[in-house]
């Protein structure tokens, strides 16, 4: 029987999974897994092939157990409430405490094996005496994990300014790095209030068509060189990448458009009416 990987967790993490007793299990159909944090609540995504596998970064693996049921459902709805209270608890330790930290989510594993605390914080903290509280408290093993601002967005962002929800929270599995560079190449603007997602970095989807760009960009000539136009010699002065065009400067100083296939480097007219001359001067 074929593995799946299904993803699991509010951090949205991807598994091998292999089916108990040999069942079958769809596209988007909600299980009920044993991961190495216990027993959680998955998403199936598909047949784990030798291609998707390859895909995937340091999959961890484990096993589908059952299809997830209506009660399975309410026990969902119940645990996630009961989160809600034990972030109010959890705060209230840290006030206590005095923690240099910030709460941002609590999850509670569907089997109960533990309870994962998400927190921002500039600097190390020393949770110890935090952990030792709420493990009594909770009766259950205390997991404190920090993150970055990009994984706030991921655990508590719903849409984006695009209207759509956020990538973060669909389909990416890790935070690709973006950079002002990548920004300035796609002509967009430079606003940092425009281009800053939910979480206050650069938006990840700057960096979906970057690569693309770049190709373009490789095949149009740099700036500053000089080409021979149907309107004569010019200078390229900008470039419109997805049009693959070149702006360029005439030299009586006119600006205009022109197609990659309408224009030609000057040294290669110079190379080719050299070619020429040699040519007429043998005959």
């Amino acid at each position: 029987m074929p593995d799946y990987v299904v993803r699991y967790g509010v951090m949205r993490f991807l598994g091998v999974f292999k089916a108990a007793g040999g069942n079958d299990f769809r596209r988007a159909m909600k299980v009920v897994v044993r991961t190495d944090r216990g027993l959680e609540i998955g998403e199936v995504l598909c047949e784990a092939d030798e291609h998707v596998v390859g895909g995937l970064k340091d999959p961890v693996e484990g096993q589908i157990l059952r299809e997830m049921t209506s009660d399975d459902g309410l026990e969902v709805v119940r645990i996630r409430e009961q989160a809600d209270q034990e972030l109010g608890v959890c705060q209230r330790y840290v006030d206590k405490l005095e923690l240099s930290m910030q709460l941002v989510d609590v999850e509670h594993i569907f089997g109960g094996e533990r309870i994962v605390v998400y927190y921002l914080a500039d600097s190390r903290v020393d949770f110890r005496e935090l952990v030792r509280k709420l493990a009594g408290e909770f009766q259950t093993r205390i997991e404190m994990r920090q993150i970055g601002v990009r994984d706030e967005a991921k655990l508590l962002a719903d849409f984006g300014d695009c209207g759509a929800p956020v990538c973060c929270n669909t389909h990416l599995v890790q935070m690709p790095p973006v950079s002002m560079k990548m920004a300035k190449l796609q002509k967009a603007t430079l606003d940092p209030t425009k281009i800053s997602g939910r979480c206050g970095r650069l938006k990840c989807c700057l960096r979906y068509e970057y690569e693309t760009y770049e190709a373009i960009q490789r095949e149009l000539p740099p700036l500053g060189t000089s080409v021979m136009t149907p309107e004569g010699k010019a200078k390229v002065v900008g470039h419109e990448i997805l049009t693959s065009q070149v702006l360029v400067s005439t030299e009586d100083r006119r600006r205009i458009l022109v197609g990659l296939g309408e224009l030609t480097p000057l040294a290669d007219v110079s190379a080719q009416a050299e070619s020429q001359s040699n040519s007429t001067a043998d005959s």
